[in-house]
Order: structure tokens, then sequence, then C-alpha cells
């Protein structure tokens, strides 16, 4: 069996919305027609709605793609054990809704040379995103320089990043650890501080990390709400600086 390339890794939790809209097969038509070998695994968050279904009887016809289903553990859970369970030479992780449409894949991977982590970010570009959306935004890179640094990094939310193996195997496990394991939950859970504990710890243990600016397009959701996800984040925030201080970010 020759070595997977390239792995995808789709969170998934009540997506029923994006799946009729074909996202899946979109992300197959683009990676069916590169040179390389890839595996696309969906990871599904404990979904309600008819998604696992869906996606059982899509999948049927793509053997590249594979489907694990978890208890409803958020979307950090979920990334995490699809990132895991990953065999490619590089694993990324990237929203079902394709904000970032896979295709951006293709500005992320020549860096890999001479960087461990390639990040897409949106820049100052929030194509479509409501004004409220773009003030909270800007508000909260103010915020992650002021508490806990990273001022190199200007978009840490951006759902479309990718890691070397070795590097993965090594961050992923660390931020589960840290948190005891990921615990089931109600409701929606999609917090800002995932994304930046990640990028925090691969900088604080000298890992290279590339910002590349992709495509973006804001997608509505029910689960974004500006005042309730500022208050999550700077919360967050204060607890990866309060985590740094106690020394639970140190390699051991």
């Amino acid at each position: 069996m020759k070595q997977i390339y390239l792995s995808v890794v789709i969170p998934c939790f009540d997506e029923m919305a994006n799946l009729r809209k074909g996202v899946l097969s979109k992300v197959e038509h683009f990676l069916s027609k590169q040179k390389y070998n890839y595996e696309v695994i969906v990871v599904d968050d404990g979904s309600k709605d008819g998604s696992v279904g869906f996606i059982k009887k899509l999948i049927h016809d793509y053997p590249q793609f594979s489907l694990i289903c978890s208890e409803h553990l958020g979307k950090a859970g979920a990334v995490t054990k699809g990132v895991l369970q990953a065999k490619g030479t590089y694993i990324l992780f990237t929203d079902m809704d394709q904000a970032t449409p896979i295709e951006e894949i293709e500005k992320i991977l020549p860096y890999f040379d001479k960087f461990d982590i390639v990040i897409g970010s949106r820049n100052t570009k929030r194509e479509g995103a409501p004004l409220s959306r773009q003030i909270v935004s800007r508000g909260a890179l103010i915020l992650k320089k002021l508490i806990i640094g990273m001022g190199d990094i200007s978009d840490t939310q951006c759902g479309f990043k990718a890691f070397k193996h070795d590097v993965a195997n090594i961050i992923f496990p660390k931020i589960a650890n840290i948190h005891h394991g990921y615990k089931i939950i109600s409701g929606s859970a999609v917090t800002a501080g995932f994304d930046m504990e990640l990028l925090f710890l691969a900088l604080k243990w000298g890992y290279k990390i590339k910002e590349v600016s992709v495509s973006w397009m804001y997608v509505e959701t029910r689960r974004v709400s500006p005042v309730h996800d500022s208050i999550e984040g700077l919360r967050d925030l204060l607890i990866i600086k309060k985590n740094n201080s106690m020394g639970k970010y140190d390699r051991v």
C-alpha cells in the first residue's frame, strides 16, 4: 500500500444543511484529480440531524473516505480524534462548510519544505462577513497580543490548518492531556481556545509556523454569536495564560 500523502480531517456536528449543498462531493472531486494519495476522515461529533446516515450513503462510493462516529465532544475533541487516526505525511483539518475551499491546499503544501505547520489566514479580508464579526475579529487580535503574545500570527481562527504528521502526533495528545481528555457536552462547542492553544504550544516548543493567505467566504451559521464568542475567547486567552504560568505547556 502506497504512503498517504495528505489526510483531510473534517469535523461534523449536525451538518445536513452543508451536506445537502454537496460539500463532500466537491472535496472528493478536487482530491481525486491530484497525483498524490489521500484520505478524508469525517468525524461525526454526535449529530442528531441525520448527518451520519447521509455521510455513510455518500462515501460508499468514495473509497478514500472514512467516517468516525464519536460522542458529542465538541470540535476540539472531534478534530483530535481524526488527526490522531490520520496516516498522511501531512494532515489538514478543515470545516465542513468549506468557507475556505479544499483547493486552497495547493497554497499550503509547498511551504512544508521549510515549516512544520502551515495555516490559512484571512488576514483582514472577511468577505461577506457582517461588520460585527469584523469588529470582534480585530478586537480579538489585540487581546491575543496583549494577553499571550503570538503577535506574528494575524489569524489564529481560520479553520484551515495543516501539520506534518509527526508534529501533529506530538501536539494534539499534549493538548488533550492538559484538559484530561474531552468530555461529553451538550449543544454546540466551537471555541477560539482550541486553535489558539494549538498554535501557542507549537510556538513555545519551537515549531516553525507559516501563515498563508487563503480564500474565505463568510457562511452564515447559527453557531456564531459575536457577544458570546467574544466572552468565550477572552476566557480562553486567560486560561492559556494561566496554564502557561503554571508550566502546563512545558515540554517533559
